[in-house]
C-alpha cells in the first residue's frame, strides 16, 4: 500500500480539509503532519485558533484510521525521513514546507483540485 503524506495547519477542520484527507485515503496509507504551534507563527504570522495538540486531537477524532504526528519545529524535512512516502499530497493553494525543494524530494507530489474554495478556507471559517 502506497505511503501518502499531508501536511499542514488544519486549524478549525473543514470540509476543505477532509476534502484533501478523504482523497489521501483513496490513494494508501496516511500520515498527516500537523504543523506546531511556532513553525505557524513563523509562515503565517499569526497564531492558529487552536492548539497543535487540538487540531492533532481533532484530526485524530475524525480519522483514526491514519496516523497523525507533530512537524518538527527546526527541521521540517524530518516528516520526509520519518514516513518515507511514496506520494505528498498539497492542496489547491499549499506549498512545500519552507526549505525543502523538489529537488529534495524522492516520491510523487500531486496538487489537488480546491474543493469549494470560497467556502471552505480556514481564513473563511473566521
Amino acid at each position: 500500500m502506497k505511503r501518502v503524506l499531508l501536511f499542514g495547519t488544519f486549524d478549525k477542520l473543514h470540509l476543505g480539509h477532509r476534502f484533501v484527507i478523504d482523497q489521501a485515503i483513496k490513494r494508501g496509507e496516511v500520515f498527516i503532519v500537523v504543523g506546531r504551534d511556532k513553525t505557524v507563527l513563523k509562515i503565517k504570522d499569526k497564531t492558529a485558533a487552536h492548539s497543535e495538540l487540538e487540531r492533532k486531537k481533532a484530526i485524530e477524532t475524525a480519522y483514526p484510521e491514519v496516523s497523525v504526528l507533530l512537524g518538527d519545529e527546526e527541521k521540517y524535512e524530518t516528516p520526509l525521513k520519518t514516513v518515507n512516502p511514496d506520494l505528498i499530497l498539497l492542496g489547491y493553494d499549499q506549498m512545500l514546507p519552507p526549505g525543502i525543494q523538489m529537488e529534495d524530494i524522492s516520491c510523487s507530489v500531486e496538487r489537488l483540485e480546491s474543493y469549494f474554495p470560497d467556502k471552505y478556507k480556514t481564513s473563511k471559517a473566521d
